[in-house]
């Protein structure tokens, strides 16, 4: 069974989202049954309990920790008709107390259980947790009914509705604007990192933020079928589609387990029939099903796996489940977002051009002004004057142009702060005009900044590439690994990100559909595509990607839900280390099982020819197991951290 068609109860599903890992059954009672057994088999082989008395615990044992999956199992064959693993560990695991193995018995019990709570966990949660991204879109909404204004309920929004968003509000749907002037906070869903002006005709999404001026809006969709809610429609499809890609396991079960039965019950029935020693080979078939449990082959890839989740754990990286620790080692493309991922996605002041030669007196009057502002780039505007001593100016008369900018008096002169446009209508932007195209050429924001006597000079401003970003790009070429961006930014801010980075292959202006198809084009050109974000636009993206790769601190929750993986401390180095890590494990993996198929291979005929018996068979099925343990915890072995650029908190070289 997959993880696709896992069967939770409401109840177990909402603890799940929670984070009540505690509270979902299936773990809890598994691991229980794990504690229990491990007592039970201490106790024995100390001599501190009679046979007996560790016979009742481990059979506690086996009821709690398989009471799930074995009900399961038996669903499945009578309901599908399908003969999935859990009927051979059924099976496995009645052999072995047929046999007075209790403690083998229950092992399997354990570990088993365990594999498939842990399954279950984070395919729910994850499931459940993107519908969080309505949180976004307020409750209500200010409908105008015939010039008349009423609050109704969000979803009640319908296309061709006319709302009224306030200054500091959310959209509670998409559409286009009918009347008003304000900038919009657009980062939620198209990963533009400045808020974007907007006026009559423009568009405006679900979830974003208006900022200083009253919005009537008419609807564009329905509320059910507004941005947010295709991206929950996006990243749950790419979740199927995950999901259908890793069923090799069960596919091998659905194969292996009917014809390990099937030997089993000829074992007994052929001998029965021709009148030969029915118990010698009704012996030999439960030999058999004891050799031929692939608990080797079930802990060939775990073991690894937990260790090396485990060992990302102690690094920063937080991997969400075995099967996306694989999945890093096959990678072959990072596709990039630009906010937040690549950049610390929150405006600085990048230049200050004075016209007279007075930087400081640009940035004191520019401050002055903003620091009377609320907008995002007067904030920029204002630390840049604190961390350069810059004293400010008294300011009076203090007055926002919608849309535009801000002015005010200073020392009985008026000066402004604004738009170009606010310059062009001012009548003095032709002394800025050429240097306001330079900078915007570069894809920088740019504010004028003028008085009555004249134009002052520009402050251009923008996002800032991380610093530890470009040597994780360069330790990533050097893996030859393909790094991509993939940002909804206008072109030419993307383009100078990417040359600063080191990144030639930049897609700009794209929507979350376009980046979900660009992963989908990449993966098809050159194999496994990790995609590194942080925002909600992003969400479809990681979803979609063989492994999607969240910011932990900066990204949204809904970016980290729809993620594989999640950095924790925002660091870019911790990438290629994860890579690394996914590749050892990989490599782990493999040894291990083949190990366990040439161990199965060489017990399963044994097993049918006679020849071992049951202590040997459980003996090499021992020691077949440590093994497969023994490398397994190879993978969260601590190797070289210490990267040769010496960048990042961690660094990010595992020695392979």
């Amino acid at each position: 069974m997959g993880c696709a068609d896992c069967k939770v109860h409401e109840a177990d599903a909402e603890a799940i989202f929670q984070g009540r890992w505690y509270a979902f059954a299936p773990l809890r009672n598994a691991l229980i049954a794990g504690v229990i057994a491990g007592i039970a088999f201490v106790l024995a082989h100390a001599g501190l309990i009679d046979r007996t008395t560790s016979i009742v615990i481990y059979a506690a044992a086996i009821v709690l920790g398989g009471y799930h999956w074995i009900f399961e199992g038996i669903e499945e064959l009578v309901r599908e008709g399908e003969v999935g693993i859990e009927i051979l560990m059924i099976a496995a695991t009645g052999g072995s107390i047929a046999l007075g193995m209790w403690d083998e018995a229950a092992a399997l019990v354990f570990l088993y259980g365990a594999a498939e709570g842990i399954e279950h966990y984070t395919y729910v949660r994850t499931r459940r947790s993107i519908h969080a991204l309505l949180d976004l879109v307020p409750p209500n909404a200010t409908l105008i009914d015939d010039g008349a204004q009423r609050k109704v309920a969000a979803e009640e929004l319908r296309e061709g509705d006319l709302f009224l968003v306030r200054p500091g509000e959310a959209m509670p749907t998409d559409g286009a604007i009918v009347e008003g002037h304000s900038s919009v906070n657009e980062a939620p869903v198209t990963g533009e990192s400045l808020p974007v002006g907007k006026e009559p005709g423009d568009t405006v999404f679900a979830g974003t933020i208006n900022g200083e001026g009253a919005l009537t809006v008419r609807a564009s969709a329905d509320f059910e079928d507004n941005t947010l809610s295709r991206m929950i429609h996006l990243v749950e499809e790419a979740h199927e589609r995950k999901g259908r890609r890793q069923l090799f396991i069960e596919r091998f079960g659905r194969v292996y387990t009917p014809l390990v039965l099937l030997a089993a019950i000829l074992m007994v029935l052929l001998p029965w029939a021709l009148g030969i020693g029915v118990a010698k080979w009704a012996t030999r078939a439960v030999v058999l099903l004891v050799a031929a449990a692939p608990c080797a082959l079930v802990m060939s890839t775990p073991v690894g796996i937990a260790a090396g989740i485990g060992r990302a754990g102690k690094t920063g990286v937080l991997v969400k489940g075995g099967a996306h620790l694989e999945q890093l080692g096959r990678v072959q493309v990072v596709a990039f977002d630009k906010t937040g991922t690549l950049t610390m996605g929150e405006p600085v002041v990048t230049d200050v051009v004075a016209l007279d030669g007075d930087e400081a007196r640009v940035l004191a009057i520019a401050a002055a002004l903003e620091s009377l502002s609320e907008h995002p780039l007067g904030d920029a505007i204002v630390r840049r004057a604190r961390e350069d001593g810059v004293v400010l100016p008294e300011v009076t008369g203090f007055r926002s142009i919608t849309g535009a900018g801000v002015s005010g008096k200073i020392n009985g002169t008026s000066a402004y702060v604004g738009s170009p446009r606010l310059c062009a209508e001012l009548g003095v932007a032709e002394a800025t005009s050429a240097e306001a195209q330079r900078l915007q050429a570069q894809g920088r924001t740019v504010v004028c900044v003028t008085t009555d006597e004249g134009p002052l000079g520009l402050i251009a401003l923008g996002d800032q590439l991380r610093p530890e970003a470009r040597h994780a790009i360069e330790d990533l070429q050097a893996m030859d690994i393909r790094v991509v961006m993939l940002t909804g930014d206008n072109y030419e801010t993307a383009q100078m990100i990417g040359r600063e980075a080191g990144i030639e292959d930049v897609r700009a202006e794209l929507t979350p559909e376009e980046k979900i198809a660009a992963v989908i084009e990449l993966e098809d050109k050159h194999g496994a595509v990790a995609v590194v974000g942080d925002g909600i636009n992003d969400a479809p993206a990681l979803a979609q990607a063989t492994v999607g790769i969240a910011m932990g601190t900066g990204g949204t929750d809904a970016a980290i839900e729809a993620a594989d993986t999640a950095l924790v401390g925002d660091d870019l180095t911790l990438v290629p280390f994860a890579i690394r890590l996914g590749r050892k494990s990989v490599a782990v993996g493999t040894q291990n099982i083949v190990f366990a198929l040439l161990v199965l291979a060489a017990l399963i005929p044994s097993a049918v020819l006679g020849l071992i018996g049951v202590g040997v068979a459980v003996l090499l099925h021992e020691a077949s197991e440590l093994i497969a343990v023994f490398n397994g915890t190879r993978v969260g072995t601590r190797q070289t951290l210490a990267c040769p650029r010496g960048v990042g908190g961690v660094g990010a070289c595992v020695k392979q």
